[in-house]
């Protein structure tokens, strides 16, 4: 339906197509982009990018939110500033990574975990929280150790939310990347869109941004998969909480 309005439009109030291209117009464009490789070029960058971010904050992220849900006084400590780098807009710290770390893969991999990584330390930080207190008790009328006690009480009961904030980091390294490509880079699907509106080929930049959606999509879902084929093991847990 709403390819069919925008057709509607374009052809009614007979845009240009440098400021609205129909959706055959950018259909053909995506089409060509694809054929003459460009467009799975710049894709396989951003996916790199991507990735490779996506894994590094959320790992980061992980280790440091169990830190901080283990140790009240340090999340008294660190938690103001960690709040308060949410405060600056990704936009303004990407240039001084770019001026520090060059225009190459190592800035747009620090731009996505930066991205990705406030999400997954709270829902890490809120998972192992959230662990039943009288759970904990059994494990250490059991004698279990802490490394028991994580293995066998503390992952299981904090990977469903921890999935849930990876699904939103997900999305948002997608985010990270494309403003790292904006801000200085000669290649990837924000540089071909950069590329596109120089060029005032407005159905490339369309073809480009339904690429990013798709990407952001499959990394949604395929997360929401994972969460899926993990938690069928888990799936009794909140049960035996309630109990």
């Amino acid at each position: 339906m709403a390819l069919v309005v925008w057709q509607a439009i374009a052809w009614i109030w007979s845009l240009p197509a440098f400021i609205l291209p129909t959706p055959l117009q950018v259909a053909a464009r995506f089409w060509q982009a694809l054929i003459d490789g460009s467009l799975t070029r710049h894709l396989l960058i951003t996916l790199v990018e991507v990735l490779a971010g996506l894994t590094a904050g959320a790992g980061f992220a992980t280790m440091t939110g169990y830190w901080l849900a283990k140790s009240r006084p340090a999340e008294r400590l660190i938690s103001p500033y960690l709040v308060a780098s949410q405060a600056l807009p990704m936009v303004a710290i990407a240039p001084l990574l770019i001026i520090w770390f060059g225009s190459g893969l190592v800035s747009k991999i620090l731009i996505c975990a930066l991205t990705v990584f406030f999400p997954v330390l709270i829902n890490t930080i809120v998972g192992v929280r959230a662990v039943p207190e009288s759970l904990r008790e059994l494990m250490r009328s059991l004698h279990a150790s802490s490394s028991q006690t994580l293995r066998f009480l503390e992952i299981p009961a904090a990977l469903p939310v921890f999935l849930g904030g990876l699904r939103v980091g997900a999305t948002l390294s997608v985010i990270g990347a494309v403003v790292g490509e904006f801000v200085g880079s000669d290649r990837g699907l924000g540089f071909l869109i950069n590329v596109g509106r120089g060029q005032y080929d407005t159905a490339l930049v369309f073809a480009a941004i339904f690429t990013l959606i798709a990407l952001a999509l499959f990394l949604y879902y395929s997360v929401t998969l994972l969460e899926k084929l993990t938690l069928r093991w888990n799936k009794h847990f909140p049960s035996q909480s309630r109990s």
